[in-house]
């Protein structure tokens, strides 16, 4: 079975769209094409109890994100909006870019 191309990738900032963290922006940390999750920075956050161990010897409850399903996400482009993805071939380099579908730039 082939990885399935996700319109998101690490270092992208994003919009959520759904659910409790709705309208928080964030840029994403970690992409996961298996289960088609994202961890989004300072989105989504949890409460863990953690036991004590040699980074955090005191042990108690940390702050942790969570992943979110890259449905519920839309990359920003450059002007700061929210846009759809395309991919288009790009001629000069003879190779796939991604491109805001609503102003047209291609996204990095």
């Amino acid at each position: 079975m082939t990885k399935q191309k996700l319109h998101i990738k690490k270092g992208d900032n994003v919009l959520v769209l759904s659910g409790d963290s709705r309208g928080q922006k964030g840029k994403v940390l970690v992409v996961d094409t298996e289960k088609q999750t994202a961890i989004v920075e300072g989105v989504k956050m949890v409460s863990k109890h953690q036991k004590p161990n040699k980074e955090n010897p005191q042990g108690g409850i940390i702050k942790k994100a969570s992943p979110i399903h890259v449905s519920n996400l839309m990359v920003i482009d450059g002007n700061g909006k929210a846009a759809r993805i395309g991919r288009k071939l790009d001629e000069k380099k003879n190779k796939l870019v991604r491109y805001s579908k609503k102003s047209g730039e291609v996204i990095k």
